[in-house]
Protein backbone atom coordinates (compact mmCIF):
# COMPACT_ATOMS: atom_id res chain seq x y z
CA UNK A 1 0.00 0.00 0.00
CA UNK A 2 2.08 2.65 -1.20
CA UNK A 3 -0.60 5.05 -0.82
CA UNK A 4 -0.31 5.02 2.78
CA UNK A 5 3.53 4.46 3.31
CA UNK A 6 6.16 6.11 4.81
CA UNK A 7 6.03 6.35 8.24
CA UNK A 8 9.63 7.05 8.84
CA UNK A 9 8.99 10.51 7.80
CA UNK A 10 4.94 10.76 9.08
CA UNK A 11 5.84 12.71 11.92
CA UNK A 12 8.51 15.24 10.51
CA UNK A 13 5.52 15.89 7.98
CA UNK A 14 2.73 16.09 11.15
CA UNK A 15 4.97 18.37 13.04
CA UNK A 16 5.10 20.70 9.97
CA UNK A 17 1.76 20.69 8.88
CA UNK A 18 1.09 21.54 12.76
CA UNK A 19 3.52 24.39 12.70
CA UNK A 20 1.89 25.84 9.69
CA UNK A 21 -1.38 25.05 10.02
CA UNK A 22 -2.29 24.33 13.46
CA UNK A 23 -4.47 21.06 11.85
CA UNK A 24 -2.98 18.83 14.14
CA UNK A 25 -6.50 17.91 15.94
CA UNK A 26 -8.34 17.98 11.86
CA UNK A 27 -5.46 16.25 10.48
CA UNK A 28 -6.42 12.43 10.36
CA UNK A 29 -3.63 11.50 8.41
CA UNK A 30 -1.07 12.60 5.25
CA UNK A 31 -0.31 10.94 2.75
CA UNK A 32 3.66 11.51 2.70
CA UNK A 33 6.02 11.84 0.05
CA UNK A 34 8.45 8.79 -0.54
CA UNK A 35 10.83 9.68 -3.29
CA UNK A 36 12.16 12.75 -4.57
CA UNK A 37 12.04 12.12 -8.46
CA UNK A 38 10.27 14.97 -10.20
CA UNK A 39 8.79 12.98 -13.08
CA UNK A 40 4.87 11.96 -12.29
CA UNK A 41 4.97 9.48 -15.15
CA UNK A 42 8.23 7.60 -13.25
CA UNK A 43 6.00 7.80 -9.90
CA UNK A 44 3.18 6.04 -11.27
CA UNK A 45 5.16 3.40 -12.93
CA UNK A 46 6.61 2.47 -9.56
CA UNK A 47 3.03 2.57 -7.84
CA UNK A 48 0.98 0.90 -10.04
CA UNK A 49 2.01 -2.75 -9.90
CA UNK A 50 1.39 -2.17 -5.76
CA UNK A 51 -1.75 -1.00 -6.49
CA UNK A 52 -2.23 -3.84 -9.61
CA UNK A 53 -1.74 -6.50 -6.49
CA UNK A 54 -3.71 -4.90 -4.36
CA UNK A 55 -6.76 -4.79 -6.13
CA UNK A 56 -6.10 -8.82 -6.86
CA UNK A 57 -6.03 -9.51 -3.70
CA UNK A 58 -9.37 -7.59 -2.68
CA UNK A 59 -11.05 -9.58 -5.49
CA UNK A 60 -9.34 -13.21 -4.89
CA UNK A 61 -9.67 -12.97 -0.79
CA UNK A 62 -12.91 -10.88 -0.21
CA UNK A 63 -14.72 -10.62 -3.78
CA UNK A 64 -17.78 -12.48 -2.17
CA UNK A 65 -18.20 -10.13 0.47
CA UNK A 66 -21.65 -8.30 0.33
CA UNK A 67 -21.58 -4.24 0.27
CA UNK A 68 -25.74 -3.85 0.40
CA UNK A 69 -29.07 -4.69 -0.28
CA UNK A 70 -30.48 -2.95 -3.41
CA UNK A 71 -34.07 -1.76 -3.15
CA UNK A 72 -36.69 -0.90 -5.61
CA UNK A 73 -36.40 2.53 -4.24
CA UNK A 74 -32.76 2.72 -5.70
CA UNK A 75 -33.60 0.90 -8.58
CA UNK A 76 -36.19 3.75 -9.52
CA UNK A 77 -34.70 6.66 -8.01
CA UNK A 78 -31.30 7.05 -10.58
CA UNK A 79 -29.08 4.26 -8.67
CA UNK A 80 -29.21 6.76 -5.76
CA UNK A 81 -27.24 5.56 -2.51
CA UNK A 82 -25.51 2.21 -4.42
CA UNK A 83 -22.38 1.00 -4.11
CA UNK A 84 -21.56 -0.09 -7.43
CA UNK A 85 -18.23 2.32 -8.49
CA UNK A 86 -14.11 1.92 -7.50
CA UNK A 87 -12.80 5.42 -8.06
CA UNK A 88 -9.51 6.11 -5.75
CA UNK A 89 -9.08 9.53 -6.47
CA UNK A 90 -11.99 10.89 -4.08
CA UNK A 91 -14.49 9.76 -1.56
CA UNK A 92 -17.74 11.76 -0.28
CA UNK A 93 -18.52 12.00 3.14
CA UNK A 94 -22.55 12.70 3.43
CA UNK A 95 -21.05 14.92 7.15
CA UNK A 96 -17.89 15.65 6.49
CA UNK A 97 -18.02 16.68 2.53
CA UNK A 98 -15.02 15.56 -0.21
CA UNK A 99 -11.80 14.30 0.55
CA UNK A 100 -9.01 14.23 -2.58
CA UNK A 101 -6.75 11.07 -1.01
CA UNK A 102 -7.97 10.58 2.01
CA UNK A 103 -7.29 14.92 2.96
CA UNK A 104 -9.79 17.44 3.66
CA UNK A 105 -10.15 20.97 1.33
CA UNK A 106 -8.78 22.59 4.18
CA UNK A 107 -6.08 20.20 4.46
CA UNK A 108 -4.83 20.19 1.10
CA UNK A 109 -5.11 24.47 1.54
CA UNK A 110 -2.42 23.82 4.14
CA UNK A 111 -0.11 21.38 3.02
CA UNK A 112 -0.44 21.17 -0.54
CA UNK A 113 2.44 23.77 -2.55
CA UNK A 114 1.16 27.15 -3.34
CA UNK A 115 2.59 30.03 -5.96
CA UNK A 116 3.15 32.31 -3.04
CA UNK A 117 3.48 32.15 0.88
CA UNK A 118 -0.51 31.77 2.35
CA UNK A 119 -1.73 30.98 -1.43
CA UNK A 120 -4.27 29.21 -2.68
CA UNK A 121 -2.92 25.37 -3.52
CA UNK A 122 -1.95 24.75 -6.69
CA UNK A 123 -4.11 22.67 -9.36
CA UNK A 124 -0.92 20.69 -10.30
CA UNK A 125 -0.19 19.34 -6.68
CA UNK A 126 -3.52 18.28 -6.26
CA UNK A 127 -3.22 16.28 -9.62
CA UNK A 128 -0.22 15.06 -8.38
CA UNK A 129 -2.09 14.31 -5.58
CA UNK A 130 -4.71 12.55 -7.32
CA UNK A 131 -2.72 10.49 -9.40
CA UNK A 132 -0.05 9.09 -6.40
CA UNK A 133 -1.82 9.56 -3.01
CA UNK A 134 1.01 11.59 -2.15
CA UNK A 135 1.73 15.18 -0.99
CA UNK A 136 4.10 16.57 -3.50
CA UNK A 137 7.06 18.71 -2.81
CA UNK A 138 7.03 22.38 -4.48
CA UNK A 139 9.96 21.18 -6.93
CA UNK A 140 8.11 18.21 -8.19
CA UNK A 141 5.10 20.45 -8.37
CA UNK A 142 7.11 23.16 -10.80
CA UNK A 143 8.44 20.24 -12.75
CA UNK A 144 4.73 19.14 -13.06
CA UNK A 145 3.93 22.77 -14.39
CA UNK A 146 6.51 22.75 -17.11
CA UNK A 147 5.18 19.01 -18.30
CA UNK A 148 1.70 20.65 -18.74
CA UNK A 149 3.31 23.64 -20.28
CA UNK A 150 5.26 21.81 -22.59
CA UNK A 151 2.31 20.09 -23.13
CA UNK A 152 -0.19 23.25 -23.90
CA UNK A 153 -0.02 23.54 -27.68
CA UNK A 154 -3.63 22.95 -29.59
CA UNK A 155 -3.57 22.48 -33.47
CA UNK A 156 -5.80 24.75 -35.52
CA UNK A 157 -8.15 22.31 -36.76
CA UNK A 158 -9.37 22.51 -33.42
CA UNK A 159 -9.87 26.00 -33.68
CA UNK A 160 -11.26 25.67 -37.31
CA UNK A 161 -13.68 23.90 -35.58
CA UNK A 162 -15.46 25.15 -32.97
CA UNK A 163 -15.61 28.71 -35.82
CA UNK A 164 -17.73 26.38 -37.47
CA UNK A 165 -20.36 26.64 -35.16
CA UNK A 166 -22.53 30.09 -34.53
CA UNK A 167 -20.77 32.07 -31.99
CA UNK A 168 -24.18 31.85 -30.07
CA UNK A 169 -23.91 28.73 -29.75
CA UNK A 170 -24.00 27.44 -25.66
CA UNK A 171 -20.28 27.51 -24.51
CA UNK A 172 -20.29 24.18 -23.29
CA UNK A 173 -21.64 23.53 -26.72
CA UNK A 174 -18.35 25.45 -28.25
CA UNK A 175 -16.05 23.23 -25.98
CA UNK A 176 -17.17 19.72 -25.72
CA UNK A 177 -16.73 20.26 -29.83
CA UNK A 178 -13.32 21.62 -29.08
CA UNK A 179 -12.67 18.72 -27.01
CA UNK A 180 -13.87 16.51 -29.60
CA UNK A 181 -11.83 17.84 -32.01
CA UNK A 182 -8.42 17.31 -29.97
CA UNK A 183 -9.60 13.27 -30.63
CA UNK A 184 -7.48 13.25 -33.29
CA UNK A 185 -4.18 13.36 -31.98
CA UNK A 186 -5.12 10.59 -29.21
CA UNK A 187 -1.79 8.08 -28.31
CA UNK A 188 -4.61 5.77 -26.89
CA UNK A 189 -6.02 5.24 -30.15
CA UNK A 190 -3.03 5.13 -32.46
CA UNK A 191 -1.37 2.02 -29.80
CA UNK A 192 -4.73 0.42 -29.42
CA UNK A 193 -5.02 -0.30 -33.83
CA UNK A 194 -1.51 -1.03 -33.74
CA UNK A 195 -1.67 -3.49 -30.68
CA UNK A 196 -0.94 -3.40 -27.34
CA UNK A 197 -0.77 -5.63 -24.37
CA UNK A 198 -3.97 -4.79 -21.92
CA UNK A 199 -1.12 -4.34 -18.88
CA UNK A 200 0.32 -0.92 -20.79
CA UNK A 201 -2.68 0.70 -22.24
CA UNK A 202 -2.34 2.83 -19.24
CA UNK A 203 0.73 4.16 -20.31
CA UNK A 204 -0.65 5.96 -23.78
CA UNK A 205 -4.28 6.67 -21.15
CA UNK A 206 -1.12 9.02 -19.20
CA UNK A 207 -0.32 10.84 -22.75
CA UNK A 208 -3.68 11.71 -23.39
CA UNK A 209 -4.79 12.73 -20.15
CA UNK A 210 -2.03 14.87 -19.03
CA UNK A 211 -2.20 16.40 -23.25
CA UNK A 212 -6.15 16.82 -22.21
CA UNK A 213 -5.57 18.30 -19.13
CA UNK A 214 -3.39 20.87 -20.64
CA UNK A 215 -5.06 21.77 -23.56
CA UNK A 216 -8.56 22.09 -22.29
CA UNK A 217 -7.78 25.43 -20.75
CA UNK A 218 -6.33 27.08 -24.23
CA UNK A 219 -9.73 25.72 -25.54
CA UNK A 220 -11.79 27.16 -23.34
CA UNK A 221 -10.27 30.02 -23.35
CA UNK A 222 -10.91 30.44 -27.06
CA UNK A 223 -14.40 29.99 -26.23
CA UNK A 224 -15.27 32.39 -24.43
CA UNK A 225 -13.32 35.03 -26.04
CA UNK A 226 -14.61 34.42 -29.10
CA UNK A 227 -17.88 34.72 -27.66
CA UNK A 228 -17.61 37.79 -25.26
CA UNK A 229 -14.26 39.49 -26.38
CA UNK A 230 -14.66 39.88 -30.68
CA UNK A 231 -12.50 36.73 -30.89
CA UNK A 232 -9.24 38.95 -29.90
CA UNK A 233 -7.71 35.83 -27.94
CA UNK A 234 -4.37 35.83 -25.35
CA UNK A 235 -1.59 33.66 -25.66
CA UNK A 236 -0.51 31.70 -22.83
CA UNK A 237 2.31 32.81 -21.01
CA UNK A 238 4.82 30.48 -19.76
CA UNK A 239 6.07 32.23 -16.90
CA UNK A 240 2.31 31.28 -15.20
CA UNK A 241 1.05 28.09 -13.14
CA UNK A 242 -1.96 26.25 -14.40
CA UNK A 243 -4.44 27.99 -13.04
CA UNK A 244 -3.00 31.82 -12.94
CA UNK A 245 -2.32 31.10 -16.72
CA UNK A 246 -6.02 30.24 -17.82
CA UNK A 247 -7.06 33.38 -15.47
CA UNK A 248 -4.60 35.19 -17.80
CA UNK A 249 -5.97 33.68 -21.00
CA UNK A 250 -9.29 34.55 -19.99
CA UNK A 251 -8.07 37.93 -20.30
CA UNK A 252 -7.37 38.78 -16.22
CA UNK A 253 -4.69 39.99 -14.98
CA UNK A 254 -5.55 40.61 -11.32
CA UNK A 255 -3.24 38.61 -8.30
CA UNK A 256 -6.57 38.18 -6.27
CA UNK A 257 -8.47 36.70 -9.90
CA UNK A 258 -5.63 34.30 -10.40
CA UNK A 259 -5.57 32.85 -6.79
CA UNK A 260 -9.54 32.66 -7.14
CA UNK A 261 -8.90 30.41 -10.56
CA UNK A 262 -6.13 28.20 -8.65
CA UNK A 263 -9.02 27.62 -5.74
CA UNK A 264 -12.06 27.14 -7.89
CA UNK A 265 -10.12 24.68 -10.34
CA UNK A 266 -8.75 22.80 -7.35
CA UNK A 267 -12.10 22.13 -5.37
CA UNK A 268 -14.22 21.22 -8.54
CA UNK A 269 -11.65 18.66 -9.96
CA UNK A 270 -13.19 15.41 -8.65
CA UNK A 271 -15.70 14.42 -6.48
CA UNK A 272 -16.30 10.92 -5.89
CA UNK A 273 -17.13 8.66 -9.19
CA UNK A 274 -21.51 9.18 -8.94
CA UNK A 275 -22.07 12.21 -10.14
CA UNK A 276 -23.16 12.32 -13.53
CA UNK A 277 -19.96 13.63 -14.89
CA UNK A 278 -17.96 11.64 -13.42
CA UNK A 279 -19.83 8.55 -13.81
CA UNK A 280 -20.31 9.45 -17.13
CA UNK A 281 -16.83 9.11 -18.20
CA UNK A 282 -15.59 6.05 -16.57
CA UNK A 283 -18.68 4.73 -18.00
CA UNK A 284 -17.28 5.53 -21.70
CA UNK A 285 -13.76 4.55 -20.81
CA UNK A 286 -14.67 1.59 -19.80
CA UNK A 287 -15.75 0.33 -23.14
CA UNK A 288 -11.84 1.40 -24.34
CA UNK A 289 -12.95 4.55 -25.34
CA UNK A 290 -9.67 7.07 -25.53
CA UNK A 291 -9.64 10.07 -22.82
CA UNK A 292 -10.66 12.92 -24.99
CA UNK A 293 -14.12 11.12 -26.32
CA UNK A 294 -14.58 10.02 -22.63
CA UNK A 295 -14.14 13.14 -21.04
CA UNK A 296 -16.29 14.88 -23.88
CA UNK A 297 -18.91 12.48 -23.00
CA UNK A 298 -18.65 13.62 -19.48
CA UNK A 299 -18.68 17.67 -20.62
CA UNK A 300 -22.36 16.68 -21.99
CA UNK A 301 -23.29 15.57 -18.51
CA UNK A 302 -21.67 18.16 -16.98
CA UNK A 303 -24.06 20.65 -19.20
CA UNK A 304 -27.44 18.83 -17.80
CA UNK A 305 -29.04 21.73 -15.14
CA UNK A 306 -28.90 19.26 -12.65
CA UNK A 307 -25.49 19.18 -12.53
CA UNK A 308 -22.77 21.89 -13.84
CA UNK A 309 -25.03 23.99 -15.33
CA UNK A 310 -26.52 24.69 -11.93
CA UNK A 311 -23.70 27.42 -11.22
CA UNK A 312 -24.76 29.39 -13.75
CA UNK A 313 -28.58 29.28 -12.91
CA UNK A 314 -27.34 30.62 -9.22
CA UNK A 315 -26.09 33.85 -10.35
CA UNK A 316 -28.89 34.60 -12.48
CA UNK A 317 -31.45 33.93 -9.90
CA UNK A 318 -29.52 35.78 -7.25
CA UNK A 319 -29.17 38.85 -10.34
CA UNK A 320 -33.47 38.23 -10.37
CA UNK A 321 -33.95 38.96 -6.77
CA UNK A 322 -31.45 42.21 -7.22
CA UNK A 323 -33.58 43.38 -10.22
CA UNK A 324 -36.79 43.16 -8.32
CA UNK A 325 -35.86 43.55 -4.88
CA UNK A 326 -32.72 45.86 -4.99
CA UNK A 327 -29.47 45.41 -3.49
CA UNK A 328 -29.81 45.93 0.33
CA UNK A 329 -32.67 43.38 0.57
CA UNK A 330 -33.85 42.97 3.86
CA UNK A 331 -33.93 39.13 5.73
CA UNK A 332 -37.75 39.20 5.73
CA UNK A 333 -37.75 40.75 1.96
CA UNK A 334 -35.60 37.54 1.07
CA UNK A 335 -37.33 35.49 2.86
CA UNK A 336 -40.61 36.67 1.22
CA UNK A 337 -38.98 36.33 -2.68
CA UNK A 338 -37.42 32.34 -1.79
CA UNK A 339 -41.41 31.42 -0.69
CA UNK A 340 -42.32 33.25 -4.12
CA UNK A 341 -39.92 31.15 -5.69
CA UNK A 342 -40.76 28.13 -4.37
CA UNK A 343 -44.66 28.36 -4.86
CA UNK A 344 -44.08 28.70 -8.30
CA UNK A 345 -43.25 25.57 -8.74
CA UNK A 346 -39.15 26.41 -8.87
CA UNK A 347 -36.49 25.46 -6.77
CA UNK A 348 -33.84 27.85 -5.04
CA UNK A 349 -30.77 27.07 -6.87
CA UNK A 350 -27.53 26.57 -4.93
CA UNK A 351 -29.31 24.59 -2.17
CA UNK A 352 -29.04 20.71 -2.03
CA UNK A 353 -27.22 18.11 -2.56
CA UNK A 354 -27.61 14.37 -3.70
CA UNK A 355 -25.09 12.88 -1.24
CA UNK A 356 -23.98 15.43 1.36
CA UNK A 357 -26.05 16.55 4.34
CA UNK A 358 -24.50 19.14 5.55
CA UNK A 359 -22.90 22.90 4.19
CA UNK A 360 -20.49 21.77 1.48
CA UNK A 361 -17.32 22.20 2.60
CA UNK A 362 -16.40 23.75 -1.25
CA UNK A 363 -18.96 26.79 -0.49
CA UNK A 364 -17.80 27.49 2.90
CA UNK A 365 -13.40 27.69 1.58
CA UNK A 366 -15.34 29.77 -1.02
CA UNK A 367 -16.95 32.23 1.50
CA UNK A 368 -13.30 32.22 3.50
CA UNK A 369 -12.08 33.58 0.21
CA UNK A 370 -15.07 36.25 -0.24
CA UNK A 371 -14.59 37.36 3.43
CA UNK A 372 -10.62 37.93 2.89
CA UNK A 373 -10.72 39.22 -0.17
CA UNK A 374 -14.56 40.98 -1.03
CA UNK A 375 -16.05 41.16 2.05
CA UNK A 376 -18.21 44.46 0.99
CA UNK A 377 -19.45 43.31 -1.99
CA UNK A 378 -23.45 43.40 -2.14
CA UNK A 379 -23.69 39.86 -3.95
CA UNK A 380 -21.69 38.16 -1.32
CA UNK A 381 -23.62 39.84 1.84
CA UNK A 382 -26.59 38.57 0.06
CA UNK A 383 -25.34 35.37 -0.26
CA UNK A 384 -24.35 35.34 3.24
CA UNK A 385 -28.01 36.76 3.82
CA UNK A 386 -29.13 33.48 1.98
CA UNK A 387 -27.36 31.28 3.89
CA UNK A 388 -29.50 32.58 7.23
CA UNK A 389 -32.82 32.56 5.52
CA UNK A 390 -32.83 29.71 3.00
CA UNK A 391 -32.02 26.32 5.05
CA UNK A 392 -34.91 27.43 7.79
CA UNK A 393 -37.48 27.26 4.84
CA UNK A 394 -36.59 24.35 3.23
CA UNK A 395 -36.21 22.53 6.65
CA UNK A 396 -40.04 23.78 6.75
CA UNK A 397 -41.29 22.24 3.84
CA UNK A 398 -40.04 18.50 4.95
CA UNK A 399 -39.49 17.55 1.59
CA UNK A 400 -35.56 17.85 1.33
CA UNK A 401 -32.62 15.96 3.28
CA UNK A 402 -30.10 18.55 2.96
CA UNK A 403 -31.50 22.19 2.84
CA UNK A 404 -27.85 23.61 3.44
CA UNK A 405 -26.24 25.80 0.58
CA UNK A 406 -23.36 23.73 -2.12
CA UNK A 407 -20.47 24.43 -3.83
CA UNK A 408 -22.76 26.61 -6.96
CA UNK A 409 -24.05 28.69 -4.25
CA UNK A 410 -21.03 31.15 -4.31
CA UNK A 411 -18.92 30.45 -7.25
CA UNK A 412 -20.29 32.69 -9.65
CA UNK A 413 -20.48 36.18 -7.19
CA UNK A 414 -16.73 35.06 -6.74
CA UNK A 415 -16.29 34.89 -10.35
CA UNK A 416 -18.35 37.97 -11.33
CA UNK A 417 -16.86 40.23 -8.73
CA UNK A 418 -13.38 39.80 -10.43
CA UNK A 419 -15.31 40.85 -13.85
CA UNK A 420 -16.17 37.30 -15.35
CA UNK A 421 -19.78 37.85 -15.60
CA UNK A 422 -21.05 35.72 -18.33
CA UNK A 423 -22.88 33.07 -16.10
CA UNK A 424 -23.86 31.22 -19.12
CA UNK A 425 -20.23 30.47 -19.26
CA UNK A 426 -19.62 29.44 -15.90
CA UNK A 427 -19.61 25.65 -16.43
CA UNK A 428 -17.02 25.76 -19.13
CA UNK A 429 -14.80 26.32 -15.79
CA UNK A 430 -16.10 23.71 -13.72
CA UNK A 431 -15.37 21.51 -17.32
CA UNK A 432 -11.93 22.76 -17.07
CA UNK A 433 -11.45 22.16 -13.73
CA UNK A 434 -13.38 18.66 -13.40
CA UNK A 435 -10.44 17.31 -16.34
CA UNK A 436 -7.91 16.50 -12.75
CA UNK A 437 -10.38 14.42 -11.42
CA UNK A 438 -12.01 12.26 -14.50
CA UNK A 439 -8.19 12.12 -15.79
CA UNK A 440 -6.41 10.77 -13.08
CA UNK A 441 -9.20 8.33 -12.45
CA UNK A 442 -9.26 7.33 -16.02
CA UNK A 443 -5.45 6.43 -15.83
CA UNK A 444 -5.93 4.11 -13.10
CA UNK A 445 -9.24 2.52 -14.50
CA UNK A 446 -6.38 0.64 -17.20
CA UNK A 447 -3.91 0.58 -14.87
CA UNK A 448 -6.22 -1.63 -12.16
CA UNK A 449 -7.50 -2.96 -15.75
CA UNK A 450 -11.27 -2.33 -14.45
CA UNK A 451 -13.55 -3.65 -16.82
CA UNK A 452 -16.39 -2.89 -19.22
CA UNK A 453 -19.12 -1.53 -16.90
CA UNK A 454 -22.36 -2.97 -17.61
CA UNK A 455 -25.31 -3.19 -14.55
CA UNK A 456 -28.29 -5.49 -15.27
CA UNK A 457 -31.48 -3.35 -15.82
CA UNK A 458 -34.80 -4.81 -15.01
CA UNK A 459 -38.38 -3.60 -16.05
CA UNK A 460 -41.44 -2.36 -13.98
CA UNK A 461 -43.32 -5.87 -14.62
CA UNK A 462 -40.18 -7.43 -13.14
CA UNK A 463 -40.24 -5.00 -10.11
CA UNK A 464 -44.05 -5.76 -9.51
CA UNK A 465 -43.83 -9.56 -10.04
CA UNK A 466 -39.98 -9.84 -7.66
CA UNK A 467 -42.35 -8.06 -5.14
CA UNK A 468 -45.11 -9.78 -5.50
CA UNK A 469 -43.17 -12.81 -5.06
CA UNK A 470 -41.45 -11.18 -1.54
Amino acid sequence: MVFYRGVSLLSKLRSRAVQQTNLSNSVRWLQVQTSSGLDLRSELQELIPEQQDRLKKLKSEHGKVQLGNITVDMVLGGMRGMTGLLWETSLLDPDEGIRFRGLSIPECQKVLPAAKPGGEPLPEGLLWLLLTGKVPSKEQVDSLSQELRSRATVPDHVYKTIDALPVTAHPMTQFTTGVMALQVQSEFQKAYEKGIHKSKLWEPTYEDSMSLIAQVPLVAAYVYRRMYKNGNTIPKDDSLDYGANFAHMLGFSSSDMHELMKLYVTIHSDHEGGNVSAHTGHLVASALSDPYLSFAAALNGLAGPLHGLANQEVLLWIKSVVEECGENISKEQLNDYVWKTLKSGKVVPGFGHGVLRKTDPRYTCQREFALKHLPEDPLFQLVAKLYEVVPPILTELGKVKNPWPNVDAHSGVLLNYYGLTEARYYTVLFGVSRALGICSQLIWDRALGLPLERPKSVTMEWLENHCKKA
